[in-house]
């Protein structure tokens, strides 16, 4: 009878622990659940609070079956209380990596950027560099050419004048070999000019020294033409001649009485006179000229045409003395 009374007092409180039980793992199923959802929070201390009905009519079986129970709910607790721990540990730790390879990524995005905008820079300077060089280059290029230019254009500036000079230095030397060769030609032909007149003029100088010896003066001549022809007919031809020659002779500014010109004159047969020259100058160039214009300008004498060869012979080639009185001045 006691011990079914035992029993039932054990029966009694079974339920009631195991409702405990089952509470005190509601209540860390619980707390798992709001761990997980609830924002993180440094962890805390867990509290475990059993409480523990003691009965006076408890046995020591009861007792020890509960405690037993007690202690493997606590241990269980622990367990999961370990196992939530270890969780959120591993979960603080993931997030911890996640935020370490979050930084490290940030770290490396702007090391990256960085490293892109060290190299832009890098780049641009390189190609503010390149560029600075390759004006540099065009700059020594372009004043090395503007030098071989001015150089170049000195040389052709230099030869050009070294070619004008020659030219010229050529131009004037055939000038003046042209000059030099006119130059001699002149001489040459005054050279020639002059032989043939003194040629001519010895000629005539013989001539007139023949006559001079035959008529050494013109009383001495009209005496052997009155010899020859008479008296009358040499004194009329010399007449005649005088009165021709006075007709065509101008005085000139310079003539004046006591001058005196003998002139040589050449007759041909028909009256023509070929030449005149002066013999002996009256020391008056302009009065010498007068005279031998004056016995040119009387041209032909037609009257001496009709002479015989005898009579004319003494007219060929012989000499007049002529004065301003003789010409009626």
């Amino acid at each position: 009878m006691m011990q079914q009374s035992a029993r039932s007092s054990s029966e009694s409180y079974f339920w009631p622990t195991i409702w405990a039980v089952g509470l005190h793992v509601l209540m860390f199923a619980m707390l798992f659940v709001s761990f997980h959802f609830a924002p993180e929070l440094p962890p805390a201390k867990p509290i475990v609070q059993a409480t523990l009905y003691q009965l006076k009519s408890q046995s020591q079986a009861t007792t020890q079956t509960t405690q037993k129970i007690a202690g493997e709910a606590q241990k269980t607790a622990a367990r999961q209380y370990e196992a939530e721990q270890l969780e959120a540990k591993k979960a603080e730790q993931q997030k911890q990596e996640e935020q370490k390879k979050t930084e490290a990524a940030k770290q490396q995005a702007e090391a990256a950027k960085a490293a892109e905008a060290k190299k832009a820079e890098e780049s641009k300077k390189a190609e503010e560099t390149k560029k600075a060089e390759e004006k540099r280059l065009a700059d020594v290029a372009k004043k090395k050419a503007e030098e071989e230019a001015k150089k170049k254009a000195a040389e052709d500036a230099k030869k050009k004048a070294a070619e004008d000079a020659k030219k010229k230095a050529a131009e004037d030397a055939k000038k003046k070999a042209a000059e030099e060769a006119k130059k001699n030609a002149a001489a040459a032909e005054a050279a020639k000019k002059k032989a043939q007149e003194a040629a001519r003029k010895a000629a005539e100088d013989k001539k007139a020294q023949a006559l001079a010896d035959l008529l050494s003066d013109t009383t001495q001549r009209q005496q052997a033409l009155a010899d020859e022809v008479g008296d009358q007919v040499a004194g009329n031809f010399d007449d005649l001649i005088r009165q021709y020659v006075s007709q065509s002779w101008s005085r000139p500014p310079s003539a004046r009485n006591g001058m005196h010109v003998v002139v040589q004159i050449n007759m041909l047969p028909d009256g023509t006179i070929s030449n005149v020259a002066v013999a002996k100058s009256s020391g008056d160039g302009a009065f010498d000229s007068s005279a031998v214009t004056a016995v040119r300008n009387v041209g032909r004498i037609s009257e001496m045409a009709g002479l015989s060869p005898r009579d004319f012979n003494p007219y060929r080639s012989f000499k007049m003395t002529f004065t301003p009185e003789d010409l009626d001045l």
